[in-house]
């Protein structure tokens, strides 16, 4: 009876759909060939899964995006009641513009930076009180009225509406427009523009590449609880060098002057000032006498009556936290973080009614939870153990309890814990299937809406209690003979997970093996090495993959996926392995379970491919150049071949600033050992692409060819880095898996 109504409650949400799967013949016998076509067609295999999930800050609502069934890209925002019932569609994606294609370049570029592909309403935000949610559509804002359903326009102009959000007290819905803030009062409908000299080179409160792309700030101004103030940067990018960068489309090119800080060459200058909104006065911020800095976070204490800024050095090396007086800019230094390797900048500042504040720290070696006092004193550590705290989803103030996503039993499962920050307590773990759970909490940290996934359930999503009482489905997604995968579900053999160590007695290694459709023991099948291999980034994990994965197995090809050192959630030591070079120790944990995967006996080891995207593609052609017979093929996408073309703030943390020749930078690249090259290699890149340009893959082809190693070039006109049209990505996958299929199936299949 215990163990049922463990798997009952939706902390158990995988037993259920483990039953459910193995109770359904039906699927077994309509079981038919997962095609890429279908990969790519609508509706999503996966399901329909709501995403950016939210409670009103009332908490009688729940609001999401939700994809449409006919194309997965297309986004409505939808509310329902925190009891039930019925959905409603506050924003259709088709009901006001139908196309982003004419977003401006920052806007196009902020959504590269956070991956964001779809299209319709992409993001929300709610107002203080409940009653209305501001979203963003095609470049103007809206205002959703949650009790009625009725759309408020507010712009409609010309230029794009960027990073629209409403202040805390409801009063404001702030925006960036032409690289100037602007802020409209919801009360009488007024415009009011707050700064002014943006355009150029110089931008207000709006974030630069750099701290988007590697810090993950994608803002740039700040509202105050009370909405007494309005802290905002300048950003004046005029040292920044600019890089014409080609966009070859189809129909011609346009060369696009971009400001990309290479590594090694200067960053923005940014300046940050706070803005009194009941009246002119602007208080310009102390943030230091070294302008060579990055600016990675901004909050306010829970009474807006000081302002705390985070500032990490050039080198990464050093964190300042600054606590500062809104009227005045004065600051002070209340917090200093030092590292030997580098600094990880997080978002787990969590400002207390106490005036007090929780705080991330890898001090000891793994990421923990410490409480300190108003004026940076320590008071004590929250959490501790050989793991790392992932992010806080939640602060219960009243009960003393924060609530954190972490992988304290193994990192490739993530979990919802909770532990008292103002006494010693283990940390207690509240969602209990194995798998992946993301969690968004209330307000008040009383109840949370969980996503809950692993390797054979699609995501599910459901609301809970505090304590991980199932509360009820908002969307179960069952894998049921409705579903959108159920005609494949019964095609793929177990996923087998398990870890080998490290060269030279070094770590455990978690692996993912996943086996070809009609698997049999006794048989030899070909093998795809799937690699990232970066930092900040993991493969092996206990949930539900990209659906591109099942091709390779339909094609009859073993996968298989392992997180080298370097990648995440396992602690400084671990990650910090690959500082100084790229291409050396994950090259070395690659190759040790390429042998690892060569000794399987249903692996044939002359047949064994890799293929990987970005820092992936980079490794692709590294473990091409390094170990030239190691690998039968591989498919390098988007690679980085030569790291001084790559921006600063990421490359300069782990390999530091570039010499004028030798040294990291040319050891960490491919290019001069390009005649190494002896397996047949397909290079897949955008040719638009803003993040890794086109010239690390023309100076790598170029290379090849001054070698006279052949190789095959697939380009995409008009594509950036993700390859987010439908279309490009469909193509690109379609020629990885023919050019595995050319050269590595036998002749016989």
């Amino acid at each position: 009876m215990q163990s049922g109504l463990k798997c009952a409650l939706a902390v158990g949400v995988g037993c259920v759909m483990m039953m459910a799967v193995a109770g359904s013949e039906s699927a077994a016998q309509t079981s038919e060939p997962l095609t890429i076509d279908r990969v790519f067609g609508d509706p999503d295999l996966s399901g329909p899964r709501p995403r950016a999930a939210k409670f009103s800050p009332d908490g009688d609502r729940i609001t999401y995006l939700q994809p449409k069934e006919d194309d997965y890209l297309a986004l409505d925002l939808v509310s329902e009641s925190l009891a039930g019932g019925d959905a409603q569609v506050l924003v259709d994606a088709r009901s006001l513009k139908a196309s982003d294609s004419e977003l401006s370049e920052a806007e196009r570029a902020r959504r590269e930076r956070k991956r964001i592909r779809e299209y319709g309403v992409v993001e929300y935000e709610w107002d203080e009180q409940g009653a209305a949610v501001i979203a963003p559509v095609a470049g103007d804002l809206y205002l959703a009225n949650v009790a009625d359903g009725s759309i408020r326009r507010l712009t409609e102009t010309d230029a794009d509406e960027i990073d629209a959000k409403v202040s805390p007290d409801g009063r404001y819905v702030g925006f960036v427009r032409d690289q100037d803030l602007y802020a409209i009062d919801l009360t009488t409908g007024a415009e009011r523009r707050l700064t002014s000299g943006g355009g150029g080179a110089i931008s207000n409160g709006l974030a630069e590449f750099v701290v988007q792309e590697e810090f993950n700030r994608f803002s740039g101004y700040w509202f105050s609880p009370k909405d007494r103030y309005v802290a905002y940067t300048r950003t004046d990018e005029t040292d920044v060098p600019i890089i014409p960068r080609p966009e070859i489309n189809a129909d011609g090119v346009t060369v696009v002057e971009q400001r990309y800080p290479r590594a090694g060459a200067n960053n923005a200058r940014i300046e940050l000032f706070v803005r009194d909104l009941s009246g002119d006065g602007v208080a310009p911020v102390d943030i230091g006498d070294d302008p060579d800095i990055y600016l990675v976070r901004v909050d306010w204490a829970k009474d807006g009556e000081s302002l705390f800024v985070q500032i990490v050095s050039r080198d990464q090396k050093r964190l300042d936290l600054l606590r500062v007086n809104p009227t005045t800019g004065e600051s002070a230094t209340i917090l200093t973080e030092r590292a030997n390797a580098w600094i990880n900048a997080h978002e787990d500042f969590r400002a207390l009614k106490s005036g007090e504040f929780l705080w991330k720290s890898e001090r000891d070696g793994f990421a923990h939870l410490y409480l300190y006092s108003a004026a940076g004193e320590l008071l004590r550590q929250v959490t501790r153990g050989a793991w790392p705290v992932r992010e806080i989803v939640g602060v219960d103030e009243e009960d003393g309890q924060v609530f954190f996503l972490a992988g304290v039993e193994t990192p490739i499962e993530q979990h919802l814990y909770r532990s008292g920050y103002r006494e010693a307590r283990e940390a207690e773990r509240i969602t209990d299937a194995a798998g992946r759970w993301d969690v968004e909490m209330n307000k008040n940290a009383t109840a949370f809406i969980a996503t809950y996934s692993n390797v054979d359930t699609p995501p599910r999503v459901s609301l809970h209690k505090a304590d991980g009482e199932f509360i009820r489905w908002i969307e179960e997604n069952a894998l049921d003979n409705d579903h959108p995968f159920s005609p494949y579900a019964e095609r793929y053999p177990a996923t087998r997970f398990g870890a080998i160590n490290a060269p030279r007695g070094g770590p455990a290694l978690h692996y993912r093996i996943d086996l070809p459709v009609g698997f049999e023991e006794s048989k030899r099948y070909p093998a795809i090495v799937d690699v990232y291999g970066g930092p900040h980034a993991q493969d092996v994990r206990r949930g539900w993959d990209r659906q591109t994965l099942r091709l390779f197995q339909e094609r009859g090809y073993v996968v298989f996926m392992l997180d080298n050192r370097g990648t995440n959630h396992r602690g400084v030591a671990f990650e910090s392995a690959l500082g100084g070079r790229f291409g050396d120790v994950e090259v070395r944990d690659q190759l040790a379970g390429l042998e690892f995967l060569r000794d399987q006996p249903f692996v044939d080891a002359a047949r064994v491919g890799v293929w990987g995207w970005s820092y992936g593609g980079f490794m692709t052609a590294m473990l091409m150049t390094e170990a030239p017979e190691a690998f039968a093929a591989g498919v390098s996408v988007a690679p980085v071949t030569n790291w001084r073309l790559y921006d600063t703030a990421y490359t300069e943390r782990y390999l530091g600033k570039p010499k004028p020749e030798g040294g990291a930078y040319d050891k960490s690249s491919p290019i001069g050992k390009a005649g190494e090259i002896s397996a047949p290699l397909l290079v897949i890149h955008g040719m638009a692409d803003d993040n890794v340009t086109f010239d690390n893959t023309t100076l790598f082809i170029e290379a090849m060819q001054k070698a006279g190693v052949p190789f095959e070039l697939m380009t995409y006109p008009g594509q950036r880095h993700g390859l987010y049209d439908r279309w490009a990505t469909r193509h690109a996958f379609q020629a990885i898996l023919d050019f595995f299929d050319r050269e590595l199936r036998e002749t016989a299949d």
